[in-house]
């Protein structure tokens, strides 16, 4: 079984930083395709370690990723 989950990938220093907000997992990589690669590994790792248990107390079933406007300066 397959499920979608989010990658938030953000520029750090030299390279980049991936996180999936709903098990609050990440990795990082040289390019973004390398660091989405990575996270996709660590996911697949969590997935077919973690305990039934682990997964549902990790797992958030719902996450929103948008923008918020606020006055800076």
């Amino acid at each position: 079984m397959n499920r979608r989950l989010t990658a938030i990938i953000e520029r750090e220093d030299e390279g980049y930083v991936a996180l999936c907000p709903e098990v609050d997992i990440a990795s990082q990589g040289g390019t973004v395709a390398e660091a989405r690669g990575n996270l996709a590994e660590a996911l697949t790792l969590f997935f077919e370690t973690a305990g039934v248990e682990e997964v549902g107390r990790r797992l958030h079933g719902e996450v929103y990723v948008t923008y918020v406007e606020v006055a800076v300066g």
